[in-house]
């Protein structure tokens, strides 16, 4: 069964949904200046807050390895996303599990990431909701989460033809820009009942 990251948590409230509902990952945008950007004391406060059976994940846009080392030194995640245009060096030098994530454009390149990566991630861009041509899919026998314009009318669709280790998710689990615990559980009941 596909696994389930919500991605972009910000609030308490986001916090106590994933509790219930239990996705396997969650994920907090780390780098500033983005809409769902959270700062170090915000990040801090939710992930003593999460429940220590979801795995949650720091989104990184072009940072630096010391905002990074940070948020590993301190418990806060426990996976680093690069969901920038990293090189394979810079993936080389961070101490935890690496997802590192793949526009189209960039598919071409993921051979140059199989050593440091210990994930992939294919999305249509940075935060976009969109979904691209499942078909233009690199061949990996790395494990890999798929994002980008992911529901419950597509999530059976793209575990039957392409069976992502992840599912990610983010704007299609709100409501208004916030996080929405029906809509969560909605995706969550969709991937289970695959």
């Amino acid at each position: 069964m596909a696994k389930v990251k919500i991605c972009g948590l910000r609030r308490d409230e986001d916090i106590d949904y994933v509790n219930e509902l239990k996705p396997d990952y969650i994920g907090y945008i780390l780098s500033p200046g983005f809409r769902r950007s959270i700062d170090r004391e915000t990040a801090l406060r939710l992930s003593r807050r999460l429940s220590p059976d979801i795995k949650a994940v720091g989104v990184f846009i072009n940072d630096s390895v010391e905002n990074i080392n940070y948020f590993l030194k301190n418990n806060i995640i426990s996976l680093v996303q690069l969901h920038g245009s990293e090189s394979a060096e810079f993936c080389k030098a961070i101490n935890a599990p690496v997802i590192k994530f793949f526009k189209p454009e960039s598919f071409d390149k993921i051979d140059d990431y199989n050593g440091c990566a210990g994930y992939f991630l294919f999305d249509s861009g940075t935060g976009t909701g969109n979904t691209f041509d499942w078909a233009k899919l690199p061949k990996t026998n790395k494990p890999f989460f798929l994002a980008g314009g992911l529901d419950s009318t597509n999530i059976p669709q793209a575990i039957e033809k392409i069976n992502p280790y992840c599912l990610d998710l983010s704007s299609s689990a709100e409501t208004d820009g916030v996080k929405d615990y029906n809509k969560i559980k909605e995706i969550l009941e969709c991937v289970r009942n695959e």
